[in-house]
Order: structure tokens, then C-alpha cells, then sequence
């Protein structure tokens, strides 16, 4: 069973900094792009930053300049170096991939997100 498993989420001070991981396991054939989404309470769904098998990015306008995305290939992770953190970053920040598992079809993995929250 493949899943995606965050972890790094905390509190943190305004100005500060927070890495995010998110590791995929399971029996994987492949990793396509892999992202970064937040949710705010009463707020939609944020894509944050995405990444490609090639290491091309994206992100919101939001967070550019501040937060950087990266993956490990050899470890199937995605990682979020998030930098000068602002109250307004507070959210539930999950990981998505595209992966084709073993003897399976390719779809969407979702993780179940870790929590964020920046004080002022």
C-alpha cells in the first residue's frame, strides 16, 4: 500500500524558519511530480509549490522568495524549506504525488498534512 507521510510541521516564531518532509512508501514503480498544498481554517486548499521528476518548480505567489521545494529521488521525498514565516503561513500543509505503484494503475497520493502555526 503506497502512502505519503509528512513530518516537520511545529510552531514557530514570526521571521523564523520550518522544514517540511514528506516521504513516500510502499511497493512504488515510480515518482511523477511531486507538491506541496495548505489549508487554512475556513480557507480553500493552497497549492504552495510543485516540483517535477526534472526539478523544474512552481510556486504561489504567496510564498516565492521564501519557500523553497526539493526532492531526494533515492528517497522518494519531497521537502518544503519554508523561510521568513509569516502569522498568515499558519495551516495544515500536506504533500501530493503522482506515483505509479507496483501492479497498479498511476494516480494521485494525498498525505494527511502536519500542521503549521506561526505566531506573531
Amino acid at each position: 500500500q503506497v502512502q505519503l507521510v509528512e513530518s516537520g510541521g511545529g510552531l514557530v516564531q514570526a521571521g523564523g524558519s520550518l522544514r517540511l518532509s514528506c516521504a513516500a512508501s510502499g511497493s512504488i514503480s515510480s515518482i511523477g511530480d511531486m507538491g506541496w498544498y495548505r489549508q487554512a481554517p475556513g480557507k480553500q486548499r493552497e497549492v504552495v509549490a510543485a516540483i517535477t521528476t526534472g526539478g523544474t518548480t512552481n510556486y504561489a505567489d504567496s510564498v516565492k522568495g521564501r519557500f523553497t521545494i526539493s526532492r531526494d529521488n533515492a528517497k522518494n521525498t519531497v521537502y518544503l524549506q519554508m523561510n521568513s514565516l509569516k502569522p498568515e503561513d499558519t495551516a495544515v500543509y500536506g504533500c501530493n504525488a503522482v506515483i505509479r505503484p507496483r501492479f497498479r494503475s498511476t494516480r494521485d497520493y494525498w498525505g494527511q498534512g502536519t500542521q503549521v502555526t506561526v505566531s506573531s
